[in-house]
């Protein structure tokens, strides 16, 4: 936890205290999934607020070690790639889309099925109101975040090769990517019945793509664009896509020897730098994130982050 980019340990522990909460809740009466989760948008105890906490609560401790495992994983590896505030913005869009997704599909079955016609609903061994119904409509969970950084980490690496249990042999990430976005149209598509959102988890890799592609528009190519020089679009995507190694701005030349000297030392530090990290990125290039040591690893989040 201490070498863990912050956003990624911070996500990682609001996640299992919310968890901690609901186990303490839950012994005073307090259901926070019911008050916290994603409820249908015609539902009476939905709230726009549940829009953002859905995505701290989870079902089970099989649930949230799952989810917090792939933070752990590949969070840290995107944040240290992107830097702070632009992972932390893509997490939240991914969770906010998952969510979207989720209520927009929930809305086609409520149509499909007729609901509105009805006031009450036969569940087998009971007859309840509509409105208790439509409550049971509740989506909770960080998996449509989890889905959309591991569509980032197989765009990002996708040559890096993983070892997935239980398969025998390492697998190249964008090839797990798009085995795993299958599977989950596939479930969806069958109507398993199984409890989980699997429109949900397509919604977070949906909307994660539309950010990157955003990105990679509005960048020049320095997000997952231009390929005719690698070493240029790298830098880009870890200082924020400005290219501060590439093109900083040299200080002013005052009319003192002493200035000049400053200047001098200043843009000697800065070359010096700058070419320490282009050593880094292809080093990334060559052999993936995977192969840098500790210390290339906080240099490079370091830099992302000024």
């Amino acid at each position: 936890m201490m070498n863990m980019p912050p956003v990624t340990k911070n996500l990682i522990i609001i996640n299992l205290l919310f968890f901690l909460a609901k186990l303490v809740a839950v012994r005073y009466g307090v259901d926070l999934d019911n008050l916290l989760g994603l409820h249908f948008f015609l539902a009476p105890d939905f709230s726009f607020y549940q829009f953002f906490t859905y995505m701290f609560m989870h079902g089970g401790v099989t649930h949230i070690l799952f989810n917090m495992f792939a933070v752990w994983m590949f969070g840290r590896v995107m944040e240290s790639y992107w830097g702070s505030r632009r992972f932390l913005l893509y997490y939240v869009v991914c969770g906010l889309g998952a969510g979207l997704v989720q209520e927009g599909v929930q809305y086609v079955q409520y149509l499909w099925q007729g609901l509105g016609a009805y006031d009450t609903v036969n569940i087998g061994y009971t007859v309840i109101s509509m409105g208790d119904y439509l409550n049971r409509w509740t989506t909770i969970g960080a998996s449509g975040a989890v889905y959309g950084i591991l569509l980032a980490f197989g765009m990002s690496f996708p040559n890096e090769r993983l070892f997935i249990f239980p398969l025998p042999v390492p697998i190249k990430a964008k090839f797990f990517v798009i085995g795993y976005a299958a599977i989950e149209l596939l479930s969806a598509l069958g109507n398993s019945g199984d409890g989980v959102a699997h429109f949900a988890h397509l919604g977070g890799m949906i909307f994660g793509l539309l950010l990157i592609l955003y990105w990679r528009r509005n960048s020049g190519g320095g997000y997952y664009g231009n390929r005719s020089s690698t070493t240029e679009r790298l830098k880009k995507w870890f200082v924020g896509g400005r290219g501060r190694f590439s093109s900083y701005r040299k200080p002013k030349m005052n009319v003192s020897m002493g200035a000049r000297k400053d200047d001098y030392e200043y843009n000697a530090r800065k070359k010096a730098e700058a070419e320490e990290i282009d050593h880094i990125l292809e080093k990334v290039r060559k052999s993936g994130y995977t192969s840098l040591t500790e210390e290339e690893k906080r240099k490079l989040f370091d830099a992302s982050q000024r």
